[in-house]
């Protein structure tokens, strides 16, 4: 671990338009959708904090300032909380420290590895973090570290450039990035390649790259000279796959659940499976639950 330097920053691409999600998200950033009680924007910077990254850096567009309102002091809300005696616990993860919030515009939407190019200024000489928060990830009920934590400890063991993986069926590969898997040891694995996007038959394994990354900053220069690939886009994967061979590159498969918050169905199976793990909610929710499946008499 020696003269490694530690991850102390975490960009965020959050740009997109969610048009999936119209006409909810025509005025709100699909970030800001909540699942119970928090926006998907929050849980991803609370998994970073988790794992002790300080600065978070948004990569935005135009119509996101939402998403920069709630991690900033709400004077009139806290004011009024105050006067009524209600209790202030819920705002407390809103709270960024001053100075460790930066955002910057991709002001043409070219894809994940042109947003993730476009924060090369904050990002600086340094290893960094990628969330994206479509992708939710929930740690084990058993209390074990997140997803960002996990790799963090990954790293402090391995250094060089981490991708955390899961492993899917085959027949959905097509629609995410893969890689092709090296030895393995516990919950690392070599990682050899890497295909944005393949077809089914000539995939190299079933494990994909579920959106948290920890990269080395050379991969900003590897970006700087991308050309687009698939679906038109400056694909990350492929920026990724051209260090591999340079840099130490290893998959850490996640010890928790991923839940696709960029597809409806994924939103809804989320905020049921984080309603079912609350104390708060579970009981309730898992009884109108098999109410509407008519699971009961």
């Amino acid at each position: 671990m020696s003269g490694r330097k530690p991850i102390r920053k975490a960009v965020f691409p959050v740009a997109g338009l969610g048009t999936r999600f119209l006409p909810a998200t025509k005025a709100i950033p699909k970030e800001m959708l909540p699942i119970i009680d928090r926006p998907l924007i929050q849980y991803a910077v609370d998994e970073a904090r988790e794992a002790g990254i300080e600065q978070m850096i948004f990569v935005t567009g135009r119509g996101k300032t939402a998403l920069i309102d709630h991690f900033d002091v709400a004077f009139e809300l806290e004011v009024t909380l105050r006067e009524r005696a209600k209790d202030m616990a819920a705002l407390e993860p809103t709270r960024i420290q001053p100075g460790n919030l930066a955002t910057v515009r991709q002001q043409v939407p070219l894809g994940l590895g042109h947003a993730i190019w476009c924060a090369r200024g904050i990002v600086g000489d340094e290893p960094f973090a990628i969330l994206l928060p479509d992708e939710l990830m929930i740690a084990n009920a058993d209390g074990g570290p997140g997803c960002m934590k996990q790799m963090v400890e990954a790293y402090d063991e391995v250094g060089g450039n981490l991708i955390s993986v899961l492993a899917v069926p085959r027949e959905e590969v097509s629609s995410y990035g893969v890689i092709t898997p090296g030895t393995s040891r516990g919950a690392l694995t070599e990682v050899r390649g890497l295909v944005e996007k393949p077809k089914v038959e000539e995939a190299p394994s079933n494990l994909i790259v579920s959106g948290r990354y920890i990269l080395q900053p050379e991969v900003m220069r590897t970006l700087e000279g991308q050309e687009k690939g698939a679906g038109g886009e400056i694909q990350l994967t492929d920026a990724m796959a051209r260090m591999i061979g340079a840099q130490p590159f290893h998959a850490v498969t996640f010890a928790g659940k991923r839940y696709d918050c960029g597809s409806k169905a994924g939103f809804v199976e989320a905020t049921l499976a984080v309603a079912l793990e609350r104390e708060d909610l579970r009981d309730e929710v898992r009884a109108i639950a098999q109410r509407l499946l008519g699971l009961t008499t």
